[in-house]
Order: structure tokens, then sequence, then C-alpha cells
């Protein structure tokens, strides 16, 4: 990561933390009195192809005694009718500042990998990492949607890791690296405004669904 990536990063992070605030802490209240605790989910991801490091979200599922492996429609009976909603505005990413200011993630770069990803793919892996992830990204913009769509069509753990990493490692990878390759300032600003751009539509063009 560059010095002027990390300062970009710092500055963004610390700005939100004081204007977002007051609607984290919100958010933690509502969790806590609709689902209770744990209000977090920490999860481990790759930071390096080496070093892994806690993700924080909100949490958004019902807990259980293990959890492996991407989220697929295996797991959807899990997702709390609160996490619904917090996910579908990614709202459960706002506890990643904090891995932010921390140096763990980024704002723009690829999503942090699961471990045993990383193990399995150490040739795509050792590339995409080369670049810190971040919160959101060119996979996250151009894939996101689909791979939630792939994902959700799964009914067993075995058929969500064949789609995941058939289908879904390679396809964000050759983005990661595309990104990798053209990564500016102003290219991290408009992968921002265009993810802030796909949240806005999406809450559109469930409207009418919605109403209907």
């Amino acid at each position: 990561m560059t010095w002027r990536k990390r300062i970009f990063d710092l500055f963004f992070a610390s700005l939100l933390v004081l204007i977002l605030g007051p609607v984290i802490l919100y958010l933690c209240f509502v969790i806590w009195r609709k689902q209770g605790g744990p209000l977090f989910y920490v999860a481990e991801r790759m930071k390096t192809p080496t070093q892994g490091f806690g993700l924080l979200k909100f949490r958004t599922m019902t807990v259980v005694d293990a959890d492996a492996g991407v989220s697929g429609g295996d797991k959807t009976s899990r997702i709390t009718p609160l996490g619904a909603k917090l996910r579908a505005r990614r709202l459960d990413e706002f506890p990643q500042l904090w891995n932010i200011l921390r140096g763990d993630l980024s704002f723009v770069g690829p999503r942090p990998p699961l471990r045993e990803y990383v193990e399995r793919f150490p040739e795509i892996y050792g590339d995409v990492l080369k670049s810190r992830p971040g919160v959101t990204g060119l996979a996250t913009v151009k894939f996101h949607k689909h791979e939630d769509r792939l994902l959700a069509r799964c009914a067993s753990p075995a058929e969500t890791d064949d789609v995941y990493t058939r289908v879904c490692v390679p396809r964000k990878a050759k983005l990661d690296l595309i990104y990798q390759k053209n990564q500016n300032t102003c290219y991290d600003f408009d992968l921002v405004f265009q993810t802030i751009g796909n949240l806005f539509r999406g809450k559109r063009q469930k409207g009418p669904k919605n109403s209907g």
C-alpha cells in the first residue's frame, strides 16, 4: 500500500467515524434490542497470503457452534430479518471502518478472502493480495450481485463451495488484477461512488416489488 492510499484511508475513515458515529451507535442499539448479542461477527480473513486478521461486521445470522465457507443458499435460513435489511444496504459493513483505521483494510481493493481459499489457490491469491484488501473494489462493483445470485441457488455447503471456487474465485481475481494494474486515487474515488450508486439503484429497483 502506498503512503498516499494509506493517508486517503485514514482521512476518510476518521471522517466517516465522526459522521456515522451516531448511526453506528443506533444500529448497535437496534441489533441488541431486536436480536440480542453478540452485536458483532468477527471472522478471520487474509490481509496477505500468510497474515490473517479479524474482519468486523454487524451480526446478521443466528449463532452456531461452527461455521465455514462462504455464505450461500444453504445458510439463508440463518439470516435474521434485521440481518437481511442490514445486508441489503451493506450497513453490516460499517464496523469495518475500524479495520481500515487499523490498517487491515483499505477502502478500495479485493475483498479479503478466507484462509481456506488462499491455501487452496496460492497462485491466484499470491497475486491478488499484493493489493491491500478493501471494503469495495472493482470485483465488488462488477460481480458482487451476480455472485450473490449464483450462491443463493446453492442448496448445500458442497454446492456452494463448488460454485464459489469454480466460477467466483477466478472471475473476481481477474477483476482484482485489473484494478491492481490501474489503481490510483481517482480510480478509487470512482469505485466508491459506483458502489454507492449501485446501492441506491438496488433500492429503487426493489421499490415496485415491495409495493406490488
